[in-house]
């Protein structure tokens, strides 16, 4: 009974704070209702006996994204009225995306199902090892290839962000490293010969 009103009080306050994730005004506000759904759905993974990812989801994602998120939204002068001026603009291009979205995710859960033999050898097989080492040997053998493509796309994604937010201003001195690699020693090294009291003056 304990264990199953836990369930539906953590999994309430994951979906309630989701949302208000996508319909607070102000982003700082949206992160701090991020940080709150990671809690609770660590939480949720903790009554499901998953520990190992409990842990990574507080440690990764509250701890590194979220604070992440939230110092970069902190830190940006975001005009929250500007952003607001093209809403209705985008609002049908957007509409339509989010249906195609969730229809595909009804397809999904419509179309997926669980043999009861692979079931009954799946848990047979985890009940033998520890939880860290079954999802261990779970990513890095049947998933593999869907683990290195999350990476890459990661990686992308990574890049893209760097190049989104890279600005160039002018009149600012960079260093050029091929240009001081490549110089010469007459380019780099002056020698002036001075005679006794012929110094520079100041």
């Amino acid at each position: 009974m304990i264990h199953a009103l836990a369930f539906y009080v953590f999994a309430a306050v994951t979906v309630v704070s989701a949302f208000m994730v996508i319909s607070a005004r102000n982003p700082v506000h949206s992160v701090l209702y991020l940080i709150l759904a990671f809690f609770n759905s660590a939480a949720l993974f903790l009554l499901m006996g998953a520990e190992f990812i409990a842990m990574i989801l507080v440690i990764v994602y509250v701890g590194a994204v979220a604070v992440l998120f939230l110092f970069v939204v902190m830190m940006l002068d975001i005009n929250i009225a500007e952003l607001r001026q093209g809403f209705l603009k985008y609002l049908p291009i957007g509409a339509a995306v989010g249906i195609a979205l969730f229809a595909e995710i009804l397809l999904a859960l419509g179309a997926w199902s669980v043999s009861p033999v692979a079931a009954g050898s799946l848990r047979a097989k985890v009940s033998d090892v520890p939880n860290t080492e079954a999802l261990g040997r779970l990513i890095y053998t049947d998933y593999m290839f869907l683990f290195q493509a999350a990476g890459m796309v990661l990686l992308i994604a990574m890049i893209g962000a760097i190049v989104l937010t890279l600005r160039t201003r002018p009149g600012v001195r960079r260093q050029k490293i091929a240009a001081q690699i490549g110089r010469r020693r007459e380019e780099a090294v002056v020698l002036v010969k001075t005679r006794v009291g012929e110094g520079v003056s100041s």
